[in-house]
């Protein structure tokens, strides 16, 4: 299977992220809802800029259509300016073809992992694809008044700060408009990457500093690969679970995409009586039991589940604490849906989940 970005979805997400900027709403997920569903109603071919996503409250335009006109030749950059297209296959590829590795000191190491700690694109890596980011990532020093990217170039590389104050601008109408500052932390350049478009900003130095780097090639190989795996891996797991039969694909991939790891060694607690509830859990692989508190202080076990069942939705539809408690037994791997994600990717589901109770019994819903 060829993993491709749909046409129009690049435009599609930057048309959403300047109305974000634009009119600032206090209710994301509401001006989502209302957004797209203006443009299914419209579905008029036009002209949308490119931006990138930066935390700030500044407000954003339109950048100068001339920025993204071919080039004097005369005057071209070193990096190239034309978008590549290229296909990537996932499936195709090799976990060790071309796998890049940069020698890095003990301490460069260490600096480098506590500044990729963070980021959301690396959240579902596991410890062996993290490795394969930092061994991939190479140190480039800049100066201040340097630029990094440059709006309307294509793609090279993705980088993560590691210490350096940087400003971020767009071209507004033939002017340049800055729209943020990365101080000492952060990461930029993702979009491009992802999306085989230019660069949506330009970023430049505003002091010395240090940025780790890692080349298209390998960015897509680790991050796209990864991300890739991952949806196919919890599709399967959500076509097995019977209470969400009522989501459609589309739904499923979305849930899919919100899921993260976690591991829980022999005995562990998984979940207490009496915590508040946090999340739903659905085993990828292992075994646990559940267990109840009894008034003496002991615990009595109730029930066993394994591969492909979940618990913890029950608090989350009651909004009350925790009933029961759940421990690994053995090594087990849970995937994890947040609080917030329940809410707002489950509502489907929700209705079924109330009315059913007789097929809830089945199911660990403490």
């Amino acid at each position: 299977m060829n993993l491709e970005i749909p046409d129009g979805l690049g435009d599609l997400l930057r048309d959403f992220t300047v109305s974000v900027l634009r009119e600032r709403p206090g209710d994301l997920y509401d001006f989502a809802v209302e957004y797209f569903t203006r443009a299914r109603e419209t579905r008029r071919p036009k002209e949308v800029p490119m931006y990138i996503v930066v935390d700030s409250d500044e407000e954003a335009g339109e950048p100068d259509p001339e920025m993204f006109k071919p080039k004097n030749t005369r005057n071209r950059y070193a990096r190239r300016q034309s978008v590549s297209a290229e296909r990537y296959d996932p499936e195709e590829d090799d976990d060790d073809e071309d796998r890049v590795v940069h020698p890095k000191t003990d301490a460069q190491r260490e600096r480098l992992t506590e500044a990729v700690s963070g980021i959301l694109l690396f959240r579902s890596l596991d410890s062996d694809q993290m490795q394969e980011v930092i061994d991939a990532m190479f140190e480039k020093k800049v100066k201040p008044g340097e630029t990094v990217i440059r709006q309307g170039d294509d793609g090279d590389n993705f980088y993560v700060i590691d210490d350096g104050i940087y400003d971020v601008s767009v071209n507004i109408k033939g002017s340049e408009k800055q729209v943020h500052t990365f101080d000492n932390r952060g990461s930029f350049g993702e979009l491009a990457l992802m999306y085989n478009m230019p660069r949506s900003a330009t970023v430049i130095a505003n002091s010395a500093g240090t940025l780790w780097a890692m080349d298209r090639n390998s960015f897509r190989r680790i991050v796209l690969k990864s991300a890739f795996k991952k949806r196919k891996k919890y599709e399967t797991l959500l076509e097995n679970v019977t209470i969400l039969q009522s989501l459609d694909v589309y739904e499923r991939m979305t849930l899919a995409d919100a899921l993260h790891s976690k591991v829980y060694q022999e005995g562990e607690a998984i979940i207490k009586q009496g915590d508040d509830a946090d999340g739903i859990y659905f085993v990828e692989d292992g075994h646990i039991r559940i267990t109840i508190d009894n008034p003496e202080g002991s615990e009595q076990e109730i029930a066993t589940r394994s591969t492909g069942t979940y618990f913890g939705e029950l608090a989350l539809i009651e909004n009350k604490p925790r009933t029961a408690n759940v421990y690994a037994v053995g090594k087990v791997k849970v995937a994890f849906l947040e609080r917030e994600c329940f809410e707002r990717l489950l509502g489907p589901c929700v209705d079924i989940m109330k009315r059913n109770s007789q097929l809830y019994t089945m199911y660990v819903g403490k």
